[in-house]
Formats: structure tokens, C-alpha cells, sequence
């Protein structure tokens, strides 16, 4: 106490045989203690909730056409069910920097690179496959080999500002990319379905991204043994000991959803 009094310059205690009490700027000192453990305790218990109990902000980055089609019912059925949880969704076919950008979650297609500092759970895988429109097909064919594409009206789209290539299966089963000729070029994968939904070619598209169509027969798939290409479907966040809960049940959700309803194929 001593060595307290003289590096604050003050006496806090008055010293008698038979007891001590507290001076003026003692009980002042106290009174800080006092309220500076109250705020200690009380930052301790807000971490603990954030920890404990699914509440606040989530900020989550996800793929345009995939996010908005598949993971957006998702987290809104998540959202749902915890009401102190706040979405914060933003969609791009980018890279972004999870902890350079404070973004708490994002989902990804494709292979990983640069995920030291991140924890990664696959959710789905993306299959490849090319398609047309029956009444297209009636009228130029069905191709039965990559070089029949030459005679076909071709639709692609593309990403980040340049223009997609087709994955096609090789003759020694390898996978390449291959850029062919084509007649229509889209900036974004949604109109590239709009056009070849109305008959103006083949294209390449994620086996999700046109399911129903196939389903329905609105689009039959083409060239199946020619199509190829498997790209992972990952959920990302930073590495950290103990995952939050607004993180967790965001987590959880679509794992859930992964386990009950696979996009992988038509």
C-alpha cells in the first residue's frame, strides 16, 4: 500500500494502532476500483453473451447467382428463428479478403488457395453440364462430340470481366479448359440461362443453376460424356479458438440445409 500511496502521490489510508480508514482521496480511488471492476464484469458478461447466445451483426459475403438462388432461403430461415440476429449480405463472384474486409462468413465455388488463417466445411459440389432448349435442338441438333459445337450457336458468360471457357473432358479423361466459338457473350450467368431458355444456343452452366429446367424439360443436357468439371462448394470463416454464436447457428443452418438438400446435381 505503501508503494501505491508514493507512486500516486497521495495517501489513501489514515494508519492509527487500532485501525485503518480510508482518506478523502482513498475512498475516491475506491469508488474508481469499485466501478472499473463493474465495467470489467460487465465486458466480461457481453462477451460471454456474444459467445452464448445468437445476436447481432453477421456479415456474410456469398456468390451472386448460387447466394441468392440456394444459401439467401437459408439465412433468412435462420434470421427467422433467432431475432436478435442481424444479416448483413453482400454478393460478388470475387475473392474477398475475409479478415482484410471484416466479413464474418462467406461462401465459395471453387478450389481454395491462401486459407491459412481460415477454416473451410464443404457444403456441395459444383457439377458442370451443357444445355440447349428442345426446340433448339430440334431444329440444329443434338451434338454428339466436342467438334459438333462448331455448328452450334455457343453462349457464354463472364466473370470478373473476361470471358468464361467451357471444362471439357479430354481424350485421356484429364479436364481442360477450352475457349470455343460463340455466338452470344453475357455479362452475367442469368442472362446466359435467359438466352439459351429462349432457344439461342448451347451453353455451359453449373448443374444447380439449371435443375428445374432439367426437370421440367424446359433444357435437356447435351454432350454428358463430353461436360466436365467438379468445382468444391465451401463455407469459410476466419480461424478463431471459440466460434461465436451468430457465427455458429449461421454455420449450423447450412450445414443442415448442405446434409438435406444438395444442389450437386439435376
Amino acid at each position: 500500500m505503501s508503494r501505491l500511496e508514493t507512486r500516486l502521490g497521495a495517501k489513501l489510508l489514515h494508519r492509527t494502532t487500532r485501525r485503518l480508514t480510508l482518506t478523502p482521496a482513498g475512498e475516491a480511488w475506491l469508488e474508481r476500483c469499485v466501478a472499473a471492476l463493474g465495467e470489467l464484469d460487465r465486458g466480461e458478461n457481453a462477451l460471454l453473451l456474444a459467445r452464448d447466445t445468437p445476436g447481432g451483426e453477421v456479415r456474410i459475403d456469398l456468390p451472386t447467382a448460387f447466394g441468392r438462388l440456394y444459401i439467401m432461403p437459408v439465412l433468412l430461415d435462420v434470421a427467422k428463428r433467432y431475432p436478435a440476429l442481424n444479416l448483413n449480405v453482400s454478393f460478388t463472384d470475387r475473392r474477398v479478403d475475409l479478415i482484410g474486409e471484416n466479413i464474418d462468413l462467406a461462401v465459395r465455388i471453387g478450389k481454395l488457395e491462401d486459407t491459412a488463417d481460415l477454416v473451410a466445411l464443404r457444403i456441395g459440389v459444383q457439377h458442370m453440364v451443357i444445355v440447349g432448349a428442345p426446340g433448339y435442338l430440334e431444329q440444329r441438333g443434338v451434338p454428339r462430340s466436342w467438334d459438333d459445337l462448331h455448328a452450334h450457336d455457343c453462349i457464354v458468360g463472364r466473370r470478373q470481366g473476361s470471358r468464361v471457357a467451357w471444362l471439357l473432358k479430354q481424350a485421356d479423361g484429364s479436364i481442360a479448359r477450352q475457349f470455343i466459338p460463340i455466338k452470344h457473350e453475357f455479362q452475367d450467368f442469368e442472362t446466359v440461362l435467359m438466352a439459351v431458355r429462349a432457344g439461342h444456343g448451347l451453353t455451359q452452366l453449373p448443374s444447380w443453376m439449371v435443375r428445374d429446367d432439367v426437370r421440367k424439360g424446359t433444357l435437356r443436357t447435351v454432350l454428358e460424356g463430353w461436360s466436365g468439371g467438379e468445382l468444391p462448394i465451401n463455407i469459410l470463416w476466419p480461424h478463431m479458438k471459440t466460434l461465436p454464436a451468430k457465427m455458429r447457428v449461421v454455420v449450423d443452418g447450412l450445414a443442415r440445409w448442405a446434409r438435406e438438400s444438395s444442389p450437386s446435381a439435376p
